[in-house]
């Protein structure tokens, strides 16, 4: 019997939050409903240029001709009491899911909130309570006003910091007693991305250096301003950063392929460094000195980074990385979620429809990682696999994806037992189908309930549960013991 064969993940601690995620901007939809304003992911289109806006290499435009997933995604905007029922009859013990910004501040601007947004999630923070649901909450998932983005070019305006501030406290309070569990921002690591991750459009590649110094540290300043603002509202509150994760192999022992894995896996903690250790490591202030970018420090800006850090650090994880640093060295790429990687021979046979190669022990690797560095509880906010499901006679069977989660929960129970780590939670991502960021496609499926919608927005929206619906339940239900 091989590692991952086995059926049980026996010795899980009480309390866990087994539970799943989903994020506005990609299932919400009503984007023109209940007083929302528009998010600057609502400009990010279907097509061939899709990747150019997320890149921010192309200026986005509101074309009546053209195709934006967000405004619909799977239509929890209607579908919400429908969809906690589902979660509850899982047997949820969590559910990450987002706060639209501009659904509370239409423009971001505004000094008093849209009472219909907030009634909104209020609603469903009590429904989720009454089924012993807990909530926890992103604050920003890539979803910012787009009036915000068009007055300041997204988050490369200090002034974000301030507008961020306002909404923090508003829902802060708002939800005090009903949100105990938040999240600053999503993949704030996601720097590329930059409209994407921080609403910034380049007008030239060659500043991408510096604006990404700039909006990543004003982005910094504004998650640690929502820990403190949240601390003082509930001493209860607990506030966790979120970075999209994943280890990073060498192709070979040679010492310059180990050290490129190195520097792969130092960049990524980076952002952990900032936001849970409170400090800049040297040796990105020595980098960006290096390649002459200034990051924009204001007085008092590293005592307040290390005054205020994270209670708990949550990632994302879909697969490891491999590097090699010989550019003469012939490998086939392989998909990643949004990134390609050099393909690993030891993962080769084990492939989904989009070509990911799945690597379950890689998210022990990462948990290790995070816990020796930073002694921190950890939550996986994110985990799971696209497939193409096909809906017969109401029902999927989505096999794929029970053994995606098989192992990586016999991983994550394993870096618990084994190596001590303190994991609160895990939530698969796409809980129920939704909009793929990278793709904006419907037909990437992730979840445990099938909507029946296509990718160019049509369809019943209709839910079916999945295959892997009743697994989870019985997986729940047995706190890992049952795997079968």
């Amino acid at each position: 019997m091989s590692y991952f064969d086995r059926t049980s993940a026996a010795g899980m601690p009480e309390g866990f939050l087994w539970g799943g995620a989903l994020a506005a901007n990609q299932a919400e939809g009503g984007w023109n409903e209940g007083g929302r304003g528009m998010s600057h992911s609502d400009l990010i289109p279907q097509g061939s240029d899709r990747w150019d806006v997320m890149f921010g290499r192309q200026k986005p435009v509101d074309d009546p001709d053209r195709l934006y997933p967000c405004r619909w995604g799977n239509d929890f905007f209607h579908h919400w009491h429908e969809d906690v029922e589902l979660f509850a009859e899982m047997g949820f013990k969590c559910l990450r899911l987002s706060i639209c910004w501009s659904r509370i501040f239409p423009t971001g601007m505004e000094t008093e909130p849209n009472g219909e947004g907030l009634e909104f999630y209020r609603q469903v923070f009590e429904a989720l309570r009454e089924h012993g649901i807990e909530p926890l909450v992103t604050l920003s998932h890539y979803d910012y006003p787009l009036a915000l983005v068009e007055r300041y070019g997204g988050w490369q305006s200090r002034e974000m910091i301030e507008r961020y501030a306002h909404y923090v406290e508003t829902v802060g309070r708002a939800y005090q007693g009903l949100v105990r569990y938040w999240l600053t921002f999503n993949e704030i690591n996601s720097v590329a991305l930059s409209y994407l991750n921080a609403g910034v459009t380049l007008e030239d590649e060659r500043d991408r250096a510096a604006v990404t110094a700039a909006f990543s540290h004003h982005m910094f300043m504004a998650s640690a301003r929502a820990v403190e603002i949240l601390h003082k509202i509930d001493s209860a509150n607990k506030v966790g950063c979120m970075v999209a994760a994943g280890a990073t192999y060498p192709y070979r022992c040679a010492p310059e392929d180990v050290w490129l894995a190195y520097e792969e896996d130092r960049g990524r903690y980076f952002y952990t460094d900032v936001m849970a250790a409170g400090a800049y490591p040297a040796w990105k202030l020595r980098a960006l000195e290096k390649e002459g970018v200034h990051v924009p420090f204001e007085p008092g800006d590293t005592e307040y980074l290390a005054e205020h850090t994270v209670d708990f650090i949550s990632f994302s994880y879909y697969c490891s990385r491999l590097v090699c640093a010989d550019d003469q060295v012939i490998a086939e790429k392989a998909e990643g979620n949004v990134f390609p990687t050099l393909r690993n021979p030891y993962l080769k046979d084990k492939e989904t429809a989009w070509k990911w190669q799945i690597d379950a022990l890689g998210l022990r690797v990462t948990l290790a990682g995070y816990h020796d560095r930073y002694h921190l509880p950890l939550f996986i906010a994110e985990n799971g696999v696209g497939g193409l499901d096909a809906l017969e006679d109401g029902k999927v069977h989505d096999a794929y994806h029970i053994d995606y989660l098989r192992r990586h929960i016999l991983a994550l129970r394993d870096a618990i037992v084994e190596d001590g780590v303190d994991l609160m939670g895990y939530t698969p991502w796409g809980c129920i189908d939704l909009v793929s960021a990278s793709t904006g496609q419907m037909k990437k499926r992730y979840g445990f309930v099938y909507v029946d919608a296509d990718d160019m927005g049509k369809g019943t929206f209709d839910r079916y549960r999945k295959d892997s619906f009743c697994w989870y339940q019985k997986v729940i239900a047995s706190n890992g013991e049952d795997l079968s």
